[in-house]
């Protein structure tokens, strides 16, 4: 695997795991930060389906869901021939901290240099509404809504 082809981010988020757990994986509570739908069923072999922009649905399906510390699920986007659905794997790891979550997100498997940057520019967007949720505020209309 090429380092170069690895998208990875890290975050703060001002709320203990088992919330930010919820966040990830309740199809209400994900909607709050990211999403029109969302259809999960975060267990080993479970769906992840969510329409991320109102106009594109990402599918995949989960891979490791060790509760409050873990989640690791395939993903790609319905009707793609570049990054089609559950070709890429997306890790985020949950570290609990004194003031709260050290979210750490590592995106592999995706084709080429545009493509990651593309996902690293979705993922810095979509962790910064999920950190303005983790603290409990709203983080307003979605900039990206509506985009293919």
């Amino acid at each position: 695997m090429q380092e170069a082809l690895v998208v990875r981010r890290e975050t703060h988020l001002s709320a203990p795991p088992a919330a930010v757990f919820a966040l990830l994986t309740d199809p209400e509570k994900i909607l709050r930060w990211m999403g029109t739908e969302a259809d999960i069923e975060p267990q080993p072999g479970g769906l992840y389906l969510v329409n991320v922009t109102g106009a594109r649905f990402a599918r995949g399906s989960f891979r490791e869901v060790v509760p409050v510390h873990r989640l690791a699920y395939s993903f790609g986007w319905d009707g793609s021939e570049v990054v089609p659905p559950g070709s890429s794997l997306v890790e985020i790891d949950l570290i609990e901290q004194p003031d709260g979550t050290l979210l750490r997100l590592t995106h592999t498997g995706l084709p080429n240099t545009e493509q990651c940057a593309g996902h690293a520019e979705g993922w810095a967007h979509y962790l910064g509404r999920l950190s303005t949720v983790a603290a409990g505020r709203d983080p307003g209309p979605d900039p990206f809504y509506g985009r293919k």
